[in-house]
């Protein structure tokens, strides 16, 4: 018996899942530089993290540099003044970009991963009818993988680009034998429940101008994913109950996605004013507009030979849910981050000490998702982020520690549904996010 319920609890669980708005380097930003600096970094990145925000900028440095770094983000969002029990999100970051010359020619590589550590992979089960923050609540956990290839073909010129992957989730699980129903510790059952992690691809490449030694140009693409989620369950069982044995039989099939992540086209630029100042900007595409309806597409068929004398109706098969279009919207992304290293930590040579940069950022991202008027619940709101950090940097040694915190500040929107009669009615959504975390990095050349 514990068989079946653990089978039940299994498919409750992963039944419901939907769809996810992205993982946590596009929501909370990957490495504490370019999070200080709201990912403003396309065009002027070097370090680990252009594995994701531009891989040309693998090119821009010589030697190896290696980071590892921690980041924790909590998320207050209201609904009705109510906590929505948004979970938080954590996790590790580590990579490496190496670059150098072969047979005279530039080149770099670079591979970066985050871990969440909570888990390997997180998905939250909701109807579509259910209120929850669509880019949040029903946010994914996974593991995110990125390995590119950087060339810098002339001094002015480098372009990069390779594959990222995200780990999805599959599962199947299968009861066979004979539950005793007035004697369930003489049940003979087994089980087997069996959940994998696979991987999907998508294609990421950018490019980076040099405009002399003040300005540079970038522009990046990253494609779009969808991690799908399949589940499979089967129950071969005999039932025992008052002396009567009634072979049951039970299929499952469940389809939908564990995380979606839309198709973007970065144009960047950073700026340097002064030798120790550096101003960037950068205007992300969007594609949200190719998002879909999360809810499971799921056919279950339940069959059983029931004894003439017992005139119980088994259900059909199970009915499937109408999925809604959600016409979500593409959006334009602007992202803005300053850079200053502070003077007056050098030897009277000249020779620096230490480096120590502040850094501050800016994002506006305009909602995707159209009024809720209708029976689904996707909330969501305008999210203005402010982030800032501080780097300390030991050239001697070849070590910096970046630390960096975010603030996003989603204002307050209210939801007014067209029909009276709608079960959920009118509500009110808004909330805070707050997201700290440290870097540690050392360049070897």
């Amino acid at each position: 018996m514990r068989a079946l319920v653990a089978a039940g609890v299994f498919t409750v669980a992963m039944v419901a899942c939907g769809e996810a708005s992205a993982h946590e380097p596009w929501t909370y930003g990957f490495g504490s530089r370019a999070a200080a600096l709201g990912g403003a970094v396309a065009a002027n990145v070097t370090d680990f993290s252009a594995n994701y925000y531009n891989p040309a900028g693998l090119a821009g440095e010589e030697g190896i540099r290696i980071g590892v770094g921690y980041f924790w983000a909590e998320n207050n969002l209201r609904l009705n003044d109510l906590d929505s029990g948004v979970k938080s999100s954590h996790g590790v970051s580590f990579g490496l970009a190496a670059a150098g010359d072969v047979f005279g020619f530039p080149i770099a590589i670079g591979i970066a991963t985050h871990v969440p550590d909570e888990g390997l992979s997180r998905i939250t089960a909701l109807r579509q009818e259910v209120p929850r923050w669509e880019l949040y609540d029903n946010r994914s956990s996974v593991i995110y993988l990125a390995a590119n290839l950087a060339i810098r073909p002339w001094e002015f010129l480098e372009i990069g680009g390779g594959l990222s992957f995200l780990a999805a989730t599959r599962g199947r699980f299968e009861i066979t034998g004979a539950a005793d129903l007035l004697h369930p510790y003489d049940s003979q059952l087994r089980h087997e429940v069996d959940v994998d992690l696979t991987s999907v691809r998508y294609p990421q490449a950018g490019v980076r101008v040099h405009l002399g030694k003040a300005a540079k140009l970038a522009l990046v693409y990253r494609g779009q994913t969808n991690l799908d989620l399949h589940l499979d369950g089967r129950i071969d069982a005999t039932l025992n109950a008052v002396g009567f044995e009634v072979p049951l039989s039970y299929e499952l099939q469940a389809r939908t996605v564990q995380a979606f992540l839309p198709q973007q086209v970065v144009l960047a630029a950073s700026w340097k004013p002064h030798e120790a100042v550096s101003v960037d900007v950068d205007i992300a595409w969007v594609n949200w507009g190719a998002y879909k309806n999360p809810t499971a597409k799921t056919i279950a068929k339940l069959a059983a030979e029931i004894p003439p004398q017992f005139p119980v109706e088994l259900p059909g098969e199970l009915r499937q849910t109408d999925l809604l279009d959600l016409h979500f919207s593409d959006r334009i992304v602007p992202r803005l981050g300053v850079e200053w290293y502070l003077p007056g930590f050098n030897t009277p040579e000249g020779t620096p000490i230490l480096k120590v940069p502040l850094r501050f950022g800016y994002v506006y991202e305009k909602t995707p998702v159209p009024d809720q008027t209708r029976s689904t619940n996707f909330v969501d709101a305008d999210r203005h982020t402010i982030s800032c950090g501080i780097g300390v940097e030991v050239p001697i040694v070849h070590l910096g520690l970046d630390v960096h915190a975010a603030v996003s500040a989603l204002p307050e929107t209210t939801v007014l549904k067209t029909s009276a009669a709608d079960l959920t009615g009118d509500y009110r959504a808004e909330g805070e996010m707050l997201n700290v975390g440290a870097t540690l990095t050392g360049n070897f050349q």
